[in-house]
């Protein structure tokens, strides 16, 4: 199954203009795979310009014995690129593009737009981004200037199209990699410039003054507007700001960054069409991007994922992101672009992966739709502010029980091969809405606990535990291939959305929504009538008061189950309560309910169930739908995911436990050895594939 790229015919899109007019418009690829590649791709980040010539030529020859096929360069190289504005300087570039190509090692060029050079900060202290509070933020670090600014949106444009230029017939080049984590470390600039670039994004929006402050309620507190010129960005005030000023700001934003990425790519497409152009997402983590519109933007969709090291159950939300990723994608395959070997350096306590966590990690992103794994980075840094980030090859050297692991793990991708393409098929959806997210987030909710991130990672760890296949969708994307679709957190849902979900389950479909759903329309403001808004009718309720808990509240209800954090006063309006508060502010009132709605039937949990009441619950729902499921397994349990051809099936069995485990029910041909294999014992913290004929 496939998600479908969502329309949303309220909103500008990349074509619009910011500071710099509107970008080209260009006919995607949007289909195809990296150039000449005939094996799942592995390699990273490599930084060449860290070392002097005799470290290029003993990390080459490492890279062969690896079994390194792709390897990202020159993206943060600006400054050796181009040491003055205007001049340029390739040699370092050429020499190491054609050693790799010597060595067989393709490339996939970076533009080095993260990371500005001195001397552009020097002649534009103008693009230096600005926070909420008024800070300037100075060269020294990463990240990129003011999305809005004139003159870096002409500098990168410039760098890029130098490059492309440069390389375009080179033979090692494979792939573009514009920029680097769009969105980090800096995502909302408050300069003047971005106010300004604000104000006509607003203009090109709403059309008129009326209907701008009509959407954003501006007669609350006297806030209306007169003038074009009287708006701002949404900058720290006296008292909390306009919460749909603040919406609107983080979708001009998300759209911004997104024009400088068209930008470069398009300089970059002039010389070399037939290339594809990406850029590295971070899915579920880069709260200031919506990916539905970037994913539309990019040739393949290329992401960056690292686990919090300190969570027990932290390969789940690898998994999550992984499904993310991949439903970005369409379905398609996706590149891993960078994961860690080991410990990361910028988390609060950097613990490191345990023998085997290494190949897991990666394999369980390969069973997940990936046919490129790729870490950050080759070689460990010697200074920097990420020296003590983990690599391929760390300080330590080829002795090392890393590099030994990397050596395998080039072994292991070299022989499945065969899956490249396969896709996950999936009959569930988990919605996704980051614009939804954003509104969420904004101050003076009914209760601080509300968190739509948690509430999300609870369904799908559900799901996860029962090895049920899970894509995500925006509440505008097409449905109809699935039989379940989830609303965790969708607190925000316009007309379209609520429309769409009532037509899934009017059609046969299961809907499952979680408690603060349907509140507030694309505006962030409440519709007419009683919550739950426009899932109002689907669930056959109203609720007539929030009732959130204490912080140490626990109510029962009536089958045995607990919750936590949230309650409603339900009135039932043709749905029947599955589960009853017997105590707490609701006592009495549904906590769980199902409505006959159509051919379908629509769920609605009031409460944070505990995870066992709430798989239950989703156990239930399947069940009636017809999706299979296996028994609820523990989190340090073994995850089992199927990845199909067109005529193999590849089960990926993964142990996140310390113990052996035998799984008894899968017959073919190890992936990895070719032996013939009837049940396979799955070692502790290891990785079984096992493939066979898809039957006809």
């Amino acid at each position: 199954m496939t998600t479908h790229a969502p329309t949303r015919p309220t909103d500008t899109t990349a074509e619009a203009s910011t500071d710099d007019g509107p970008a080209a418009e260009i006919a995607p690829i949007r289909s195809g795979w990296i150039p000449g590649t005939n094996r799942i791709a592995f390699g990273g980040d490599y930084n060449p310009e860290q070392w002097d010539r005799s470290v290029w030529l003993e990390d080459i020859a490492l890279m062969k014995d690896a079994g390194v096929s792709l390897v990202s360069i020159g993206i943060f190289s600006w400054a050796l690129l181009e040491p003055r504005e205007g001049e340029y300087d390739f040699s370092f570039l050429d020499e190491v593009m054609d050693l790799l190509h010597e060595a067989g090692v393709a490339v996939d060029l970076g533009t080095p737009t993260a990371a500005p050079p001195a001397w552009f900060w020097k002649a534009h202290p103008e693009a230096r981004p600005v926070t909420r509070d008024g800070l300037t933020l100075w060269h020294g670090s990463r990240g990129m200037a003011s999305p809005s600014s004139s003159a870096y949106r002409a500098a990168v444009t410039r760098i890029a199209d130098a490059l492309a230029a440069r390389y375009a017939d080179h033979p090692a080049l494979v792939l573009w990699h514009v920029h680097n984590e769009y969105g980090a470390p800096v995502s909302e600039c408050y300069s003047d410039a971005s106010s300004a670039a604000f104000r006509r994004w607003l203009r090109s929006r709403y059309g008129t003054l009326d209907a701008l402050n009509t959407a954003w309620g501006t007669a609350f507190w006297g806030q209306r507007y007169g003038e074009w010129d009287e708006i701002d960005a949404p900058r720290t005030s006296a008292s909390v700001v306009n919460p749909a000023h603040r919406l609107d700001f983080a979708r001009y934003t998300s759209n911004a960054l997104l024009e400088c990425f068209v930008a470069e790519r398009d300089a970059i497409k002039r010389h070399t069409p037939h290339l594809p152009v990406t850029t590295n997402f971070m899915s579920s983590n880069c709260p200031s991007i919506d990916y539905w519109k970037w994913s539309r933007e990019v040739d393949i969709v290329a992401n960056d994922y690292y686990l919090v090291a300190e969570r027990a159950d932290n390969h789940v939300l690898l998994a999550l992101d992984a499904d993310l990723t991949r439903s970005f994608a369409g379905g398609r395959p996706w590149i891993l672009m960078e994961h860690s070997t080991g410990a990361v350096n910028w988390q609060p306590r950097n613990i490191a992966k345990r023998p085997g966590e290494l190949a897991r990690n990666s394999l369980v992103s390969v069973a997940r739709g990936a046919d490129a794994v790729l870490f950050f980075q080759f070689r460990a840094s010697r200074s920097g502010a990420e020296k003590f980030h983990s690599a391929m090859l760390p300080h330590g050297g080829r002795t090392t029980r890393i590099w030994r692991e990397v050596e395998a793990l080039g072994t292991t991708l070299g022989g499945l091969a065969d899956i490249m393409g396969g896709t996950v098929p999936a009959r569930v959806a988990i919605l996704w809405d980051v614009e939804s997210f954003w509104a969420q987030d904004l101050e003076w909710r009914p209760s601080v606990d509300l968190d739509h991130r948690e509430r999300v990672v609870a369904f799908y760890t559900e799901l996860w535990r029962r090895d049920v296949p899970v894509d995500f969708a925006h509440p505008h994307a097409d449905l109809s291939d699935y039989d379940v679709v989830l609303a965790p957190a969708s607190y925000l849902l316009d007309d379209v959305s609520a429309a769409n979900l009532r037509g899934v389950v009017e059609g046969g479909g299961r809907l499952v929504a979680s408690y603060f759903s349907g509140i507030v329309d694309e505006y962030d403001a409440v519709p007419d009538g009683p919550y739950p808004g426009g899932l109002r009718e689907v669930l056959g309720l109203r609720i007539d008061e929030f009732l959130p808990l204490h912080a140490e509240e626990r109510p029962a209800l009536d089958d045995g189950s607990v919750g936590s954090v949230w309650a409603d006063d339900v009135v039932l309006e043709g749905a029947e309560a599955i589960a009853t508060f017997r105590d707490g502010p609701a006592a009495g009132r549904a906590g769980v309910t199902r409505n006959t709605y159509g051919a379908g039937s629509a769920w609605y949990v009031s409460t944070a169930l505990d995870a066992d009441a709430l798989g239950a619950v989703l156990e239930r729902v399947l069940a009636e739908a017809g999706v299979p499921s296996r028994p609820a397994h523990d989190v340090a349990g073994v995850e089992r995911v199927e990845r199909r051809t067109d005529d193999e099936v590849f089960v990926f069995l993964a142990n996140h436990g310390d113990a052996d485990v035998a799984v008894d029910d899968v017959t073919g041909v190890d992936a990895v050895t070719g032996e013939a294999v009837s049940g396979v014992v799955v070692p502790g913290a290891g990785v079984r594939v096992v493939r066979s004929p898809i039957a006809s």
